[in-house]
């Protein structure tokens, strides 16, 4: 019998608990805000991600004191990376600065447990398995939220501030209706997978005519190997046949074709035809949004995770400066 449970109240409630929604919550909850974490997902699945830290984002997780268990998760340390163009190339040591020497590239599996267990610890509830089925209001202003657990239960919890970290395709700023204020294009095209045997020069990207690719070592001695194209090749190429069309599009890139096919694939491939680029108004009456739900960019940047953590720690200083209760 479906169940319908009272309102609790909290002082912000993040839906999302991946890099952008748990490190927003951790933060918040380290200066003492009362938080909620809501995920529709199971903890510690995976994602469609390029995997790569920037500096920053390493900066970051040094500062919050994160970075030895990404390190105790195996996660190798990069010290340089690579630009291979035809007929040239380039290496960039990596260099210490901020405090940090190396980057690094965890699996999502083991970097959003990582950053939740960070929230816990600081006070913050994290529900998984958790859907948002609503927004609550009064008036104009959004106050609260509905849920649905996998029993099928559902639950009002309330909170001046509603965050939503819910991805680009974020419900929280459908509900909102959070303002697009520009879209991008679907220009590229992306796949990628997962190798065993395939040893790289720390992140490794390569670029030939109208198309790119890359190699990104990460957890369990596995190395991230992508290809890019147009989104039109992309789907006259590459659609028809993944695996063929990967290798093709990589053969355009030196050797980097031939060094995957010397590799032993321990995944399928990943990708998609494009995804569209979105910059929504990130804040109104009692929600703001962080990370994809507000600003999403080409994954082939490489930039989603740390643009997702320094977006978190925007907002937190933003809301724990006093007062940001009133302009949300």
């Amino acid at each position: 019998m479906l169940k319908t449970s009272c309102s609790s109240t909290y002082d912000v409630i993040i839906v999302g608990a991946r890099c952008a929604g748990a490190a927003t919550a951790m933060l918040l909850a380290r200066s003492g805000y009362n938080v909620l974490v809501l995920e529709r997902g199971k903890e510690g699945t995976d994602t469609l991600s390029t995997l790569a830290l920037m500096r920053p984002a390493v900066m970051q997780l040094h500062r919050w004191g994160l970075l030895p268990r990404v390190v105790a998760g195996g996660t190798p340390a990069v010290a340089e990376t690579s630009f291979f163009y035809p007929g040239t190339s380039l290496c960039v040591d990596i260099g210490e600065r901020g405090g940090v020497s190396t980057l690094f590239a965890p699996r999502r599996t083991l970097l959003d447990p990582i950053i939740c267990d960070g929230a816990r610890e600081a006070g913050a509830t994290v529900l998984h398995e958790t859907r948002v089925l609503d927004l609550l209001r009064d008036g104009e202003r959004v106050v609260g939220v509905r849920t649905q657990d996998r029993a099928g239960n559902q639950r009002d919890y309330r909170a001046p501030l509603v965050v939503g970290a819910d991805g680009r395709k974020s419900m929280v700023a459908r509900l909102a209706g959070a303002e697009v204020l520009r879209e991008g294009a679907y220009a590229t095209g992306v796949q990628y997978g997962y190798f065993a045997g395939l040893p790289s020069r720390g992140f490794e990207w390569h670029f030939g005519h109208d198309v790119s690719g890359g190699l990104i070592p990460t957890n369990d001695g596995l190395t991230l190997a992508f290809a890019a194209c147009s989104r039109e090749r992309y789907l006259r190429d590459v659609a028809p046949d993944t695996a063929a069309g990967f290798l093709t599009i990589l053969d355009e890139m030196g050797d980097l074709g031939e060094r995957v096919r010397n590799s032993r694939a321990a995944s399928k491939l990943y990708g998609a035809a494009g995804f569209q680029s979105t910059v929504r108004k990130p804040y109104g009456p009692g929600w703001a949004l962080v990370g994809d739900a507000g600003y999403f960019r080409d994954p082939i940047t490489a930039q989603g995770i740390s643009d997702a953590l320094r977006d978190a720690e925007l907002l937190a200083r933003a809301i724990a400066r006093g007062g940001a209760f009133a302009e949300y």
